[in-house]
């Protein structure tokens, strides 16, 4: 693959890129459900002590966020991105 090629497909617009990460989180999102339930279910009628309490659930949490939100997923998210935007361009121009 060439570097101008290379280089396209790893730009994408400021605004392209908001809505992928928002777009990514959601995904995340969807698929943490059951650790964010078991975090909240540990966390209801607690304060200060949800810190020590529920960082057990809270640390599956994150983990399980950051497999769904990370650099490396973002970035195959642009190159699907900038495939599908390829595709939808017309031969020769």
């Amino acid at each position: 693959m060439s570097y101008v090629q290379e280089a396209r497909e790893n730009h994408v617009k400021k605004k392209v890129e908001e809505a992928l990460k928002s777009k990514m989180k959601a995904k995340a999102l969807k698929e943490c459900d059951y650790y964010t339930a078991k975090y909240a279910e540990c966390a209801t009628g607690r304060t200060f002590s949800v810190v020590w309490k529920c960082r057990a659930q809270a640390k599956e949490l994150n983990t399980c966020l950051h497999d769904y939100t990370n650099d490396k997923v973002l970035e195959e998210m642009k190159k699907e991105y900038a495939l599908q935007e390829d595709s939808k361009r017309p031969v020769g121009v």
